[in-house]
């Protein structure tokens, strides 16, 4: 089995840490507390917010990941994956440099070293290993990247993968969401990696 899985907001959580940026930037409220989407639609709604939310995200997701925790059952995942000889690659629609960053770090070098702190690459029991970690600049090419894999399964948050006209119709289709809103057909939203685990390894 081929199993492909995105990297932001799919393995890696970054909820608390984008909470904790903002109000570092006087963004929101002091004990001011939400989700990731909760701070992008607060700056958004405000006058020049996109550039203030564009400026948080480049923080966040280059100097910032360290804060970044992994969502919870994604390591057994990982484990049963390796006890069952599934190949798992990770790919990512991600760009080398964030947007109003000027400090120009390395989003993907960033990226690659909180794979590496949580031992899921680089390490001798890892499932993933670290020539099976891909980054591409646009969502087009992440999903010619996995299309060419021959995946399994794609695992992804983000409904706007699996619209794409050239994702694969040989590829099971796992949305990780907690959102019940509409999705394809091919599609099916799974709101826990505990959930995953038995959509994908059920007897």
């Amino acid at each position: 089995m081929r199993i492909g899985i995105d990297f932001d907001n799919t393995i890696i959580c970054y909820d608390k840490v984008f909470a904790a940026a903002a109000r570092q930037r006087d963004l929101v409220p002091e004990g001011w507390e939400g989700l990731k989407n909760d701070v992008r639609d607060l700056l958004r709604s405000r006058t020049g917010g996109e550039f203030a939310w564009q400026g948080l995200q480049g923080f966040v997701y280059g100097k910032g990941i360290g804060g970044a925790e992994i969502y919870p059952g994604v390591r057994e995942f990982l484990v049963a994956c390796r006890q069952t000889g599934a190949k798992v690659y990770i790919v990512s629609h991600k760009t080398r440099f964030g947007h109003q960053d000027p400090d120009h770090t390395d989003l993907r070098e960033a990226a690659r070293g909180w794979l590496r702190g949580a031992g899921l690459i680089d390490a001798a029991d890892a499932a993933v290993a670290s020539g099976d970690v891909y980054f591409e600049d646009t969502m087009a090419a992440k999903v010619d990247r996995l299309s060419s894999l021959e995946l399994d399964i794609f695992i992804d948050d983000l409904v706007e993968v699996f619209e794409q006209p050239h994702f694969p119709k040989g590829t099971r289709a796992i949305l990780f969401t907690r959102s019940r809103s509409l999705h394809p057909e091919h599609c099916k939203p799974i709101a826990t990696w505990a959930g995953i685990h038995d959509e994908v390894f059920a007897a």
